[in-house]
């Protein structure tokens, strides 16, 4: 539809032709100056424990919420009153509810911390199936919008079933509705913990499990099979219902590469599709939010193969096997183009903003610059030094991925072939850092005996003596025991993230959301264990607005489909109503002004130790405590 700013004029264009109406809608359903008057609306009561599922009906007229009551609660978000409360019959905390697509809003399914999956039927009142197969609680379910009968749980015991409301349910081994295992290639003690069917795609269902990776499943290639038996003298092996090419793997590149990372657990606790069905967002328990490309092949940076041996990708290869550019590459690198004037005060404000060591603040500023000019080699490379700088979790990664992007546009830019000399050895990588800096040496030989040069060349040698000294005693940093060679070809094939969201706290508990805001998925909301609710503008990944939304935790967050209106719950037990408030020059005292603070504190709560966070819940600050300005904290490094 025509670009035309005034909703005015676009309401008017409406009116002279009906095929606006969705673009339209689809156009003004959350726009940035909607977030910046998002506010509170209304607090809904009725619940007596901890709101732990939220799910809007496909049209949005009724809103569930699901509790540790054992309750479900039917609402009328537009008068704000409970049209319905009923017992579930669980014993144990609720996860997850849904609305059967195609029932009338009539039938819901709820799962729970008691291993069950109950069928309700909100006209009879009354629980219509209850499914006892789970052998561990279900921490989600799914249904997909074209199939009203279907169905899909995920629980700690490690399967994800297929349930059919068309076909009658026995409860017993025999029944086949083991879609997935993971037990059987992953080893026994793995836990699924989310999932979530693409709503454009809806043979591909994604799984998230007590590990950093994503699964991607296309169910047109998966029959479901009877539960597996755990009886090792079984006589009859256990089917293998998974083709290889059935699934893709999704993992950020530098999670599989950091040292010892069982040390804390990085599990996703909740995965959701875009609207565009090409988008998969994952909040990443212990560390950030992550967009993939499900049709990208976009493998990891640095990759490890089934032997533990590692092996850089192809982008990295030429940096440190004598990379020699394209000459068309070396002569656009002579002759850069000017930045716009309003580009080049951003870099400026950046540079002024690193040179204070306030790096959280200038890499917001250089991620506004590349938003609206995506192609200039420098901002890349100085937001990589502030990365560097910074050493959040990821940051030395997505350090290494700026180098590799600011080399692509300028072949010549001696800094992001340095930094990524730095990156690799930061990263452990150090035979490979050491192949890079000599070539660096090679291309650039009037750089070769600067102080930095030759510091970072006495490091890898430490570092490399250490690493052969060591590695008769090493026992390998994975354990592979359990895991089948199946499940090491998908690891090897991963792709990695497209974009990454952090400010964020996501430690404390295993059903925190993230979601797309936005009929094109313009906006990331996510809760915390600060008790805010975080968004970020996609196109920069800039967190833009921050609103307190319990005095414990947030863990829920569902937009409506159509409305900008969003719902969100926590440890509270309410659930809160979020629509944009009146332009009345009341302050909103929900509102977090200090967004660098607040992420700042939140990265310190995910490195710090247990002790460390209870230290901190109770407001004490240990005395070398992280700043922006670049004083350490102690804590356990990235």
């Amino acid at each position: 539809m025509p670009r035309v700013n005034s909703v005015t004029k676009l309401i008017t264009q409406r009116e002279y032709d009906s095929t606006l109406c969705r673009p339209l809608q689809k156009r003004l359903h959350v726009t940035s100056s909607l977030v910046a008057r998002l506010g509170l609306e209304k607090e809904l009561h009725g619940h007596t424990g901890c709101v732990n599922c939220l799910e809007w009906d496909s049209k949005g007229r009724k809103l569930a919420s699901a509790s540790d009551d054992f309750h479900v609660i039917i609402w009328d978000p537009f008068l704000y009153k409970c049209e319905q409360k009923f017992s579930t019959g669980h014993h144990g905390n609720i996860f997850s509810v849904k609305f059967m697509p195609d029932h009338h809003d009539d039938i819901i399914v709820t799962g729970a911390g008691d291993d069950e999956v109950r069928v309700h039927n909100l006209v009879c009142k009354e629980t219509t199936r209850v499914c006892l197969c789970h052998g561990g609680r279900i921490k989600r379910l799914a249904i997909a919008p074209d199939s009203p009968d279907l169905f899909w749980s995920a629980a700690e015991d490690g399967i994800i079933r297929q349930f059919d409301l068309r076909v009658k349910h026995n409860c017993s081994k025999n029944e086949k509705n083991v879609l997935i295992d993971l037990n059987s290639y992953v080893g026994e003690h793995v836990e699924a913990k989310c999932l979530a069917i693409n709503p454009l795609r809806s043979e591909l269902i994604a799984v998230g499990a007590s590990d950093p990776y994503i699964r991607i499943y296309d169910r047109r290639m998966i029959s479901p099979i009877k539960e597996p038996s755990s009886n090792p003298n079984n006589s009859h092996p256990n089917e293998d219902n998974l083709p290889s090419g059935c699934v893709q793997y999704f993992v950020p590149g530098h999670v599989p590469c950091k040292r010892f990372f069982t040390a804390k657990e990085f599990s996703a606790t909740y995965v959701t599709f875009g609207p565009n069905g090409k988008d998969l967002l994952v909040n990443l328990g212990n560390e950030h939010i992550y967009l993939f490309d499900i049709n990208a092949k976009s493998r990891s940076l640095l990759l490890r193969n089934t032997n533990d041996n590692q092996e850089l990708s192809d982008p990295l290869k030429g940096y440190c096997n004598g990379f020699t550019p394209a000459k068309g590459s070396l002569l656009f690198s002579r002759h850069k183009p000017q930045l716009p004037d309003h580009i080049n005060a951003l870099k400026l404000a950046g540079n002024a903003l690193f040179e204070k060591e306030l790096y959280t603040r200038s890499i917001r500023v250089y991620n506004e610059a590349i938003g609206e000019y995506p192609n200039s080699s420098v901002f890349y490379s100085n937001r990589a030094a502030a990365y560097m700088k910074r050493d959040w979790y990821g940051d030395t990664y997505a350090a290494l991925r700026d180098c590799i992007v600011a080399l692509s546009y300028d072949p010549n830019n001696v800094k992001a072939f340095f930094r990524l000399s730095r990156c690799l050895f930061e990263l452990a990588w150090y035979a490979e850092a050491q192949a890079s800096l000599n070539n660096f040496k090679q291309r650039f030989p009037n750089h070769a005996k600067t102080v930095a040069c030759q510091a970072l060349e006495r490091d890898i040698a430490t570092k490399l003596t250490k690493s052969e000294e060591n590695s008769e005693k090493d026992s390998g940093e994975f354990d592979y025991a359990e895991i089948s060679e199946k499940e090491l070809e998908w690891r090897e094939r991963a792709n990695d993230y497209q974009l990454r969201f952090y400010g964020h706290c996501n430690t404390t508990t295993d059903i925190k959301e993230a979601n797309f805001f936005g009929s094109d998925g313009q906006f990331i909301v996510a809760g915390s264990d600060d008790g805010s609710i975080f968004i970020w503008d996609r196109k920069t990944t800039n967190n833009i607005r921050i609103l307190k939304g319990d005095s414990s935790i947030v863990n829920c967050l569902q937009p409506h489909p159509t409305y900008c209106l969003l719902a969100t719950s926590g440890i509270e037990h309410v659930v809160r109503l979020w629509s944009p408030r009146p332009q009345d020059g009341h302050e909103n005292d929900l509102e977090v002004k200090e967004k660098d603070e607040v992420a700042l504190t939140n990265q310190r709560r995910m490195k710090a130790d247990p002790f460390d966070v209870v230290l901190m819940s109770v407001g004490l600050v240990r005395p070398n405590e992280e700043t922006e300005g670049g004083v350490t904290y102690n804590c356990r490094t990235s």
